[in-house]
């Protein structure tokens, strides 16, 4: 544990769900544990005891809160779920936080195999089944748009670029298919879940449209990925919104978690149930403070491009698939920095983007 995790506090300890079981973290939740094929090795996802009224009357069941990638390993634990895990009861709603494809990837499998409606918010379902459509451009981790992008922003050269190029079809691989109907979440709104009221509170600058829910009555939080306890969210920006300011969304989301209270417990979609989380808020600003002034002093030194700059923020080696990662997130660094007025961008000669001091 790091010096940082040592500020928080972790009510399960060292607990964690064994493949296909699940623990219970509060009245009613149930935390499930399902690895992925990455270095982020695993994805947390939620059972929500639940009750709805059906044209048979009031049935119960459970209210699922984000699905892992599709793959045979996940709907294996999924089946040892269902046998072992839901009291012999049938999963009425599939809810999913965002539209990235370890949160929505089993999203369409779960709600087949349950004839249960999918809830998430409108821009990540639009953004989800466009990404699946037939002869739909991937620019999420790679692909020609992706590896263009990257270029401009000075990633021209060695085998990742190639193999980015190459990387097409990725979200597709992870998310088969989206169902074609849901019902949509807004920021404000309260969903039901098993009689009691969870107020939706929506995130940018990790995905288009996150939402958290908070509930009051046992003061819980599922946070997704907008509050994890050990790592900062990845924030980045992509080529089909190249000057976004995914930065400045995703700092400016995470404040109104302030208003929680103190004692919230955090259901991450990575690491371990949390409280703790106003000082995580402190955290992650400090932590993206100190970020942005080691690139501003980089770049007054002599103008960078995100490829150039990129070692300032990420100091370990990175394969392929944390490289996207991170050259969306330095762009992502340096457009901050950019819309503030304390860098200039200029594209050189050669094409490609690069961000220094303003002329004195």
């Amino acid at each position: 544990m790091n010096l940082l995790e040592r500020e928080l506090h972790y009510p399960m300890g060292e607990r964690l769900p064994a493949p296909g079981e699940a623990i219970e973290v509060a009245p009613g939740i149930r935390w499930v544990r399902m690895g992925l094929p990455f270095a982020l090795d695993h994805v947390n996802l939620w059972l929500l005891r639940d009750a709805q009224d059906g044209p048979e009357g009031r049935v119960e069941g459970w209210t699922v809160v984000d699905c892992c990638i599709a793959s045979d390993a996940s709907r294996a634990q999924w089946e040892q779920v269902f046998a072992t895990q839901l009291d012999g009861l049938p999963v009425l709603r599939v809810i999913v936080t965002h539209m990235h494809p370890d949160h929505i990837g089993l999203a369409d499998w779960l709600c087949t195999r349950w004839n249960a409606p999918l809830w998430m918010s409108a821009t990540d379902f639009h953004v989800a089944r466009g990404l699946v459509a037939p002869g739909a451009a991937d620019n999420t981790a790679g692909g020609d748009e992706a590896a263009d992008f990257f270029a401009s922003h000075g990633l021209v050269a060695g085998e990742a670029v190639q193999r980015i190029r190459e990387r097409t079809g990725y979200y597709r691989h992870l998310v088969p298919s989206v169902p074609r109907s849901f019902v949509r979440l807004l920021d404000g709104g309260t969903v039901t879940i098993g009689g009691r009221a969870w107020r939706c509170i929506d995130g940018h600058g990790h995905a288009p449209e996150h939402i958290a829910l908070y509930c009051e009555a046992i003061d819980v939080l599922i946070a997704g990925d907008m509050m994890l306890p050990r790592i900062s969210t990845n924030v980045s920006v992509h080529s089909d919104e190249p000057e976004a300011d995914s930065l400045r969304l995703f700092l400016e989301s995470i404040v109104r978690f302030r208003d929680l209270p103190a004692g919230v417990l955090a259901l991450p979609s990575h690491g371990k149930p949390f409280t703790g989380v106003h000082r995580r808020i402190e955290q992650l600003q400090e932590h993206h403070r100190d970020r942005l002034a080691e690139l501003f002093a980089a770049c007054t030194a002599r103008p960078l491009s995100a490829a150039e700059a990129l070692p300032v923020l990420f100091k370990r080696e990175l394969d392929v698939h944390q490289l996207t990662f991170a050259m969306g997130e330095t762009v992502a660094h340096l457009n901050l920095l950019w819309h503030a007025g304390q860098l200039q961008r200029r594209r050189g000669a050669d094409g490609i983007l690069r961000f220094g001091a303003h002329a004195a």
